[in-house]
């Protein structure tokens, strides 16, 4: 259940969120609670699975290279080779789609060179053959939304 203070946390702090060595202090103050409160609220929304992270969001290739790249992997070997592909640091995430191409990842290095032999190494520890799909043109959907705050 979310309280009127996670509904705050949720709303007021999908965009702007404090660019300060002290941002969780800064958002107490704003809304008149402790920041023990902010932090344990956002800890609690975490747990419940209601944000994943907080953090920023920057656009593809502004640091670094960055890819999207998919590859055909058996049903039977999915779960292992995600794995395989999850222990690489310069992998931000991978999900299973329905797809010939059903394991999907991004790639990001710091630059063409690195990128490369991170997919070759993919390939060559999984034993299956990467798609690279770079970025050809930025498209910017704004994913924030307000929240109804009334009380249920």
């Amino acid at each position: 259940m979310l309280t009127p203070l996670h509904k705050r946390l949720l709303n007021d702090y999908q965009r702007d969120f404090p660019l300060s060595p002290t941002p969780y202090q800064d958002i107490a103050l704003e809304l008149g609670v402790s920041e023990e409160d902010v932090i344990d609220a956002f800890v609690e929304l975490d747990e419940q699975d209601v944000i994943t992270r907080i953090g920023p969001v920057i656009p593809p290739n502004r640091i670094g290279v960055s890819t999207l790249a998919a590859i055909s992997v058996p049903e039977t070997e999915l779960e292992a080779v995600a794995q395989i592909i999850s222990a690489y640091p310069e992998v931000n995430h991978n999900y299973e789609r329905e797809h010939r191409f059903n394991l999907w990842f991004v790639v990001i290095a710091a630059d063409a060179q690195h990128l490369a032999q991170v997919l070759a190494d993919i390939e060559q520890q999984t034993g299956y053959p990467v798609m690279s799909l770079p970025l050809m043109e930025d498209y910017f959907i704004d994913l924030s939304f307000k929240l109804d705050l009334h009380d249920d």
